[in-house]
């Protein structure tokens, strides 16, 4: 499970789905990756948009320099303990990559970067085989 958030996910990746079809678009098979960044940080107050832009300028356009989509969300989740509902304020990213160890390599070094950072439990992720072109 990975919470999003505060949401939780459950990821598996023990089959592979069918390769699109990327004749119809000119495009080439890639994987689209989607990262959820919780703005909120325990002890302080939440994450400003100062420092998502720098965080944006300093660690993820370096690692994603062929471009991304970042945009923001509002997330939710229930304690299932306290049945408390919990909303945060959220980053999404966007990007899509090829297929390749040294891009998903990237994306671990942004996720890890933003938990260590920030002081955060996670940051969600999801991938989804697609056709780019660009």
């Amino acid at each position: 499970m990975i919470a999003v958030g505060g949401i939780a996910l459950g990821v598996a990746c023990t089959q592979t789905p069918p390769q699109p079809t990327c004749a119809r678009v000119d495009g080439t098979p890639m994987v689209e990756y989607q990262l959820f960044f919780g703005r909120d940080i325990t002890g302080r107050p939440a994450l400003t948009d100062q420092e998502w832009a720098d965080f944006a300028e300093q660690v993820v356009t370096p690692h994603l320099p062929d471009g991304f989509t970042a945009f923001d969300a509002d997330g939710q989740w229930m304690n299932p303990a306290t049945r408390r509902i919990i909303r945060q304020r959220a980053k999404v990213i966007i990007v899509a990559m090829p297929a390749t160890d040294a891009a998903a390599s990237a994306i671990a070094t942004v996720r890890d970067a933003y938990r260590t950072l920030f002081r955060q439990q996670s940051v969600g992720v999801t991938a989804h085989p697609i056709c780019g072109a660009f």
